[in-house]
């Protein structure tokens, strides 16, 4: 009897192994890289349905098995390398082989062969991103500078060591700038000549985020999210990963070096990078000579530690980013001030995750994020200003699994943040506390070519100042955004969009008094002010045909009770500053963005584009530091390794000025880029040089505070080595 009941079991056994064969697939491939198809190991790949991961062996293969028949989005992901999306569609019993061909981030063609080559996008938000190459190959490594040539975004700047991005026209808190999806914990919204704290050296690639998905990240973010991604993985990999870069450059002398490293050992990882950079005064176009104390010096690291188990992962790092860099002289002066600013902030983040596509939530990730941040303003080698600003945030995020027509995410945020100023420059008298907290949710439905995307977030906020005559204020309001997506044909998309938002006053803006010297005013806050209330639309067409990609946006924005700084005609005594007061009105922005590419020859690409935004006040009156019209022209000729890509850029002159404001002439300058790529047996080699401003053109940036004083940077060139290894 006991081997009668024993041979049944075995039978059974075998039967259910048998059926559970038939009745799931395996995908497997393998992944190279470059024309001789030299595969690629430790190649993470992921199945987004299932939030399963598995890496790349030395033969540069790998496979999934006990897939249940269906159709699997795959996504590779290396450092360094552009993510590839591929589709794979599962049968019982059967292998499906699906194969990958990576490229290196930044030197990969810009026009698409074939639509099969397109990368499907999980949401239709318009998201520009640049990568680690094409940060490096910018003339400066500043927030601003790095992202100005990006459709709809300009710089606002006050030297080149304090440029932050102005996108559709918005600026100050209206742009939020993030890393890995949460606050940098800066200053740089409140005033012109702050910088951004953001180690552009060290990131794997920038996303400017527009549309209902900066709802994951702010309710006041009417522009955009500026979102820098370390690239720290949440998965482990075996072995060594790394990366040196370096460059230099005139004018101004520049120069900068960059490195880091990844190790996995035993489903731990560890990683480190260090960076530093620095630049002399730079000379202008035309013969303006030398643009005196524009100097800027930099230098930053990461350190990190994680576990990252079949499921979950833990990991924790320390960040700290220093820079010191002059503002430019006001040669108007008989004995200009020699102003600069010496800014560090150290930054300590835990994060936690879990992965399971057969939970209700098959992704969880938990954020916990200390900032420390402190600026000092020097006037004539002496410290005048000391601003600190303190920030504790606890972010979580909770992703769906897919269901049917349905996927999306959730998730929470809280914050609180200490604010204090001592010395000349003291806007606020004493220190104030702020906290706020947030819920938001993003869903998207799909009904094969029509596809709705939905989004709210409800957020409140809290000023508690410490002097008794400065009013506590408390704000609450409801954000919310909705988009329509339709593949009208093959290759052609529209999208729409509707956004309601709701920004409660920043705190400069209630309680800020005295001279400034960032915005050259004698600035007067309210703190009657109330909440701004923004409806706004979103049009966009795409076309992507075998030669053509293209697409062309049109935007526009209502603002109720939107806050401005309005000069009052007085002047100061003490600073000489005209005095300007935070006052409220209707405002209406519209715009448009467009850009294409078209292939020549399988060799040669034609690539143009243009943006414009109009801001104005209900009265009529043009708003401050509005961009002005701007369209590019270039070409990307490429062949095997080698790249090279000229391009012209013309500048409408604005004259739809604010009070007092001074109009700026336009002007047209030519830039040329260009890139070789040597690889060998784990290391790719990467040079790259870019030209700007060939011409030599004398021109002012209409967005910056001090365009009156100091014009743009001259003719330059700047050279880059970057070797990686994987």
């Amino acid at each position: 009897m006991k081997r009668f009941i024993l041979l049944i079991a075995a039978a059974l056994l075998f039967c259910s192994s048998a059926f559970a064969q038939q009745s799931t697939g395996t995908i497997s491939g393998t992944v190279t890289y470059g024309p001789d198809k030299a595969v690629v190991h430790n190649v993470s790949i992921r199945i987004k349905e299932l939030e399963r991961v598995a890496a790349t062996d030395d033969l540069g293969t790998y496979r999934f098995t006990g897939l249940a028949a269906g159709t699997y989005h795959l996504t590779t992901h290396i450092e360094g390398f552009k993510d590839v999306t591929s589709v794979a569609i599962v049968r019982s019993g059967e292998t499906t082989t699906v194969d990958f061909d990576i490229k290196l981030a930044g030197v990969a063609a810009d026009v698409t062969v074939s639509g099969e080559d397109a990368t499907p996008q999980v949401a239709f938000s318009n998201v520009n991103t640049l990568d680690s190459v094409q940060i490096t190959a910018r003339p400066t490594t500043g927030l601003g500078d790095v992202l100005a040539g990006e459709a709809g975004v300009a710089k606002r700047s006050a030297g080149p060591g304090a440029s932050r991005p102005v996108i559709r026209g918005f600026d100050g808190d209206r742009v939020k700038v993030t890393a890995d999806g949460v606050g940098v914990g800066s200053l740089g919204a409140q005033s012109g000549d702050h910088a951004e704290p953001v180690d552009t050296l060290s990131v794997e690639r920038i996303e400017v985020i527009k549309g209902p998905e900066t709802l994951l990240y702010s309710s006041g973010a009417i522009g955009g999210v500026v979102n820098a991604v370390s690239g720290r993985e949440e998965e482990w990999h075996p072995g060594l990963r790394g990366y040196f870069s370096t460059s230099g450059g005139v004018p101004g002398a520049s120069a900068s070096a960059a490195g880091g490293i990844q190790y996995g050992y035993k489903k731990w990882l560890v990683w480190a990078n260090a960076n530093g950079q620095r630049s002399s005064a730079y000379s202008a176009g035309g013969n303006w000579g030398k643009v005196l104390n524009t100097f800027t010096r930099s230098a930053g690291g990461t350190i990190g530690v994680g576990y990252y188990g079949e499921k979950a992962f833990i990991n924790g790092s320390f960040s700290y980013v220093q820079n010191r860099y002059g503002i430019p002289l006001d040669i108007r002066e008989a004995s200009p001030e020699l102003r600069s600013l010496r800014m560090h902030r150290n930054d300590t983040r835990f994060s936690f995750g879990y992965n399971d596509g057969e939970l209700p939530f098959s992704k969880i990730r938990f954020t916990v994020d200390i900032s420390r941040y402190r600026h000092q303003e020097i006037a004539d080698s002496e410290v005048g200003t000391t601003f600190r600003n303190d920030t504790n945030s606890v972010r979580g995020i909770f992703e769906q699994k897919p269901y049917r027509n349905l996927n999306g995410k959730f998730g929470f945020e809280f914050s609180g943040r200490d604010f204090s100023t001592v010395g000349d420059e003291m806007l606020i008298d004493g220190p104030v506390k702020e906290g706020s907290y947030a819920g938001f949710v993003f869903e998207e439905l799909k009904f094969g070519r029509l596809g709705l995307e939905f989004a709210g977030r409800i957020e409140h906020r809290r000023y508690d100042p410490r002097n008794p005559l400065l009013p506590d204020r408390k704000f609450s309001g409801l954000s919310g955004a909705a988009s329509a997506k339709y593949d009208a044909w093959e290759g052609g998309r529209f999208v729409a969009s509707y956004k309601h938002s709701y920004r409660p006053p920043a705190l400069d803006e209630l309680y800020n008094h005295g001279p400034h010297d960032g915005t050259l005013a004698y600035e007067i806050g309210n703190n009657a002010l109330r909440p701004e209330i923004g409806d706004g639309i979103d049009l966009s067409f795409s076309q992507t045909v075998s030669r053509f990609q293209g697409q062309a946006a049109f935007y526009y924005y209502r603002l109720q009770d939107y806050i401005f700084l309005a000069p009052t005609g007085d002047i100061d005594a003490d600073s000489g500053f005209p005095i300007a007061r935070y006052l409220q009105g209707t405002s209406r922005f519209w715009g448009l963005e467009l850009h294409g590419q078209v292939k020549l020859s399988k060799f040669a690409a034609l690539l143009a584009g243009a943006d414009y935004v109009q801001a104005e006040l209900s009265d009529g009156r043009a708003l401050p530091r509005i961009p002005p019209l701007r369209g590019r022209i270039g070409l990307d000729l490429h062949y095997n390794s080698f790249s090279v890509k000229p391009e012209f850029v013309a500048v409408a002159k604005q004259t739809r000025t604010f009070t007092d404001e001074t109009p700026t002439a336009g002007y047209g300058v030519v830039n040329l880029t260009a890139s070789y790529v040597f690889v060998q047996k784990h290391l790719a080699h990467l040079f790259s040089l870019s030209a700007f401003n060939l011409n030599n053109k004398l021109y002012f940036n209409h967005v910056s505070f001090i365009k009156d004083i100091s014009p743009e940077m001259g003719r330059g060139v700047k050279l880059t080595y970057t070797v990686r290894y994987f």
